[in-house]
């Protein structure tokens, strides 16, 4: 009925074998690894909740190696996996709050609070950022990862939301800027079905965690992985290596275009995510939530909405007009007085186990 059903194989021979891979999924891994740069790249049938789950995973195994407990100090941005990942291996979560002002969404780590905090005393075995976070703020990884590298602690991304980062024409990937592991969602912005994703281990990592990725993945994976998904991932290598980048540094450009003209018409934007168009639409009367209400009605479906923010995703794959209606539209929406409410301030959580 679906159209796919001939090529929704399992793990048969001549398919290879996921999580023991000794053939075409290994060819197509170490494709992948060398179009991005990486030690080691390793496909996830199961989105980059799998690739968090074994990133805790492999800081665990990591920890024990030297004869250490496990800690990650995340920022509180985290997806809810790391929770449930840590919750599962009893690891010792420590976070990193916000700045005064800056909100739960964002969460920034800069490289100078990291370094106050790391030489203040005890270590964790690794640092764990979201970079971009969900309205399309970039860390700076090349920094927290010399500093987390100068104090001997790994630093981990979750670096879902930008997979795409490696083919701009000035690379910008976490596995470009010194991360020792990090997680992509390749659906989200590669082309890719749902649940396609990257776990990536970076070259200057310790060499542990190359070898131990695979089975850190298997422990939590299922034993039948989608081989459409698989089968999906492999064609996107073809794309990466051929003219996506050219087209991908195009609608980056275009993007930026918008923002600007967005930002001259008087729209108040946030974040530095080039394939994100994040509006702050308070300043022009309207709550996120209400906006995204006014575009659905013209066909614009948005990545997501709240009562402070409305975030946009693009590709290369939407083409000029898809930018072009948004922008007609927008332009068309009148201001209103502005909505002087902000989010309300995060209290710092008292601890409880």
């Amino acid at each position: 009925p679906l159209g796919v059903e001939t090529l929704d194989i399992t793990e048969i021979e001549g398919a290879d074998v996921l999580y023991h891979p000794t053939g075409i999924i290994r060819r197509s891994e170490e494709n992948a690894a060398a179009l991005f740069g990486t030690a080691t790249t390793l496909y996830s049938t199961e989105g980059s909740s799998l690739c968090i789950r074994g990133m805790v995973y492999l800081a665990v195994l990591y920890a024990v190696s030297r004869g250490e407990k496990p800690v990650i100090w995340a920022g509180r941005n985290a997806h809810q996996v790391l929770m449930t990942a840590a919750a599962l291996l009893d690891v010792e979560l420590r976070w990193l709050m916000p700045a005064e002002g800056d909100s739960l969404l964002s969460c920034t780590v800069t490289a100078e609070a990291l370094e106050a905090a790391l030489s203040a005393g005890d270590k964790p075995t690794a640092v764990y950022v979201t970079s971009p976070d969900y309205l399309g703020n970039r860390a700076d990884v090349a920094a927290l990862a010399a500093v987390c590298h100068r104090h001997g602690v790994l630093l981990f991304v979750d670096n879902a939301h930008g997979a795409y980062l490696h083919f701009l024409p000035q690379p910008c990937h976490p596995m470009d800027e010194g991360a020792d592991a990090c997680c992509d969602s390749a659906h989200k912005t590669l082309g890719v079905l749902t649940g396609g994703a990257y776990l990536h281990i970076g070259r200057t990592a310790p060499a542990f965690l190359a070898e131990e990725a695979t089975g850190a993945l298997s422990l939590f994976a299922s034993t039948s992985p989608s081989y459409l998904i698989l089968q999906s991932l492999d064609a996107a290598n073809l794309r990466l290596a051929g003219n996506f980048p050219a087209r991908l540094a195009a609608c980056a450009a275009r993007l930026d275009t918008l923002r600007n003209t967005l930002s001259a018409a008087g729209w108040t934007l946030v974040g530095n995510e080039p394939l994100k168009v994040t509006l702050a639409p308070k300043s022009r009367g309207y709550t996120g939530d209400a906006l995204a209400a006014l575009l659905a009605r013209e066909g614009i479906v948005c990545e997501c909405s709240d009562p402070d923010f409305l975030v946009c995703m693009f590709t290369p794959a939407l083409g000029d007009e898809a930018l072009s209606r948004l922008e007609r539209v927008l332009a068309a929406i009148p201001p209103r007085e502005s909505i002087p409410t902000l989010p309300p301030a995060l209290p710092t959580p008292q601890r409880r186990l």
